[in-house]
């Protein structure tokens, strides 16, 4: 469980596919307090940890993962989202956050504004998926509140500290990121008769 409260940023070191697997190695201020079996959201995807180095993590993607994400589109010196797992003790500052992609948006808008970024993401919507106005969504493991909603698309404004200290700084219009949508309004969504896969 996580709350889309990015702790720190990581870089893509290394990249190995196996069979249909890809392993990605990644350095971080996090990576040397990490533990073998932890789990970690990286980019809103909740990986393993299956070894460690100086410095550096290593998770794999399967490929059922890497269909459902934007993961298979990092490369070396790729910037990446880190979280780690929620303290159930702590404060829960973003929202119930599971790790588990549920589809990817396309940004079809990044606009600087006064001290802000707008972005807007346009996603399938057949597939079920919904947001509110003033809801939650988590864009590529980010807790943001949602603006502008329709049918398949919808906006965010970003402040200066989430610029500078998550990887949205690097989505141009055209990129792929991944979503993942509030837990609560897809059951809601599922007893009005939404066709959602929980």
């Amino acid at each position: 469980m996580f709350t889309g409260i990015i702790e720190t940023l990581g870089e893509v070191t290394a990249i190995h596919t196996e069979q249909t697997n890809v392993h990605y190695t990644i350095s971080s201020s996090i990576s040397n307090d990490l533990k073998i079996d932890q789990s970690v959201a990286h980019n809103g995807v909740c990986l393993t940890v299956v070894s460690l180095n100086d410095g550096t993590h290593t998770v794999t993607a399967i490929d059922e993962t890497l269909r459902k994400t934007s993961l298979g589109s990092l490369k070396v010196g790729s910037k990446i989202n880190l979280e780690r797992c929620m303290q159930m003790n702590a404060r829960l500052d973003g929202h119930i956050v599971q790790g588990h992609v549920d589809q990817t948006a396309v940004c079809i808008k990044r606009e600087e504004l006064d001290g802000s970024w707008e972005y807007r993401f346009k996603y399938d919507s057949s597939l079920g998926n919904v947001t509110v106005e003033k809801g939650s969504a988590c864009v590529n493991g980010i807790s943001l509140t949602v603006v502008n909603s329709v049918e398949d698309e919808f906006s965010v404004f970003i402040i200066p500290y989430t610029f500078e200290h998550t990887n949205l700084q690097e989505v141009q219009v055209g990129d792929k990121v991944n979503l993942e949508f509030d837990i609560i309004g897809k059951y809601v969504a599922r007893l009005m008769g939404k066709n959602i896969s929980l």
